[in-house]
């Protein structure tokens, strides 16, 4: 193929997306910092609609050894770089027994988001979450 050839291809990459334009007597919505805040209708509407998100969660409410693996070893390194602890500390000096200790305790603040195939996902929280009991009983748990 010549050079020629390749000028003739509309990449897309020269224009910008233009603006939306604005028809004559409509105006543009602005949101006031105070105009949402403290109704009470848009607080009921957000509780309502995080209850039914729970209720029609497609995931399961088990946490993954994958999931868990990660959430202890970003957590660790966390811990490891001087990162708050949540938990009270009985003498652990080592990063990844402290994230064991506060994934226990559940006190580890992550959410975790799960992808679902038609590209949507969905947020857990690990205190949401159920941890098995088979690694509990290899780490010392209750």
């Amino acid at each position: 193929m010549a050079d020629d050839d390749y000028n003739d291809i509309d990449m897309g990459y020269e224009e910008e997306p233009p603006e939306p334009e604005i028809e004559e007597g409509e105006e543009e919505e602005t949101l006031q910092p105070d105009d949402d805040l403290n109704d009470p209708l848009i607080e009921g509407e957000d509780r309502e609609g995080e209850a039914k998100e729970k209720q029609q969660r497609k995931t399961s409410k088990y946490m993954t050894k994958y999931e868990r693996a990660r959430i202890l070893g970003t957590r660790a390194l966390q811990i490891s770089m001087n990162a708050p602890v949540m938990v009270e500390l009985e003498g652990e000096t080592d990063p990844l027994e402290i994230a064991m200790k506060e994934l226990r305790q559940r006190k580890i603040p992550f959410t975790i988001r799960r992808y679902l195939p038609d590209g949507s996902y969905e947020d857990w929280g690990v205190d949401e979450l159920i941890v098995e009991d088979s690694w509990k009983r290899q780490v010392g748990g209750d």
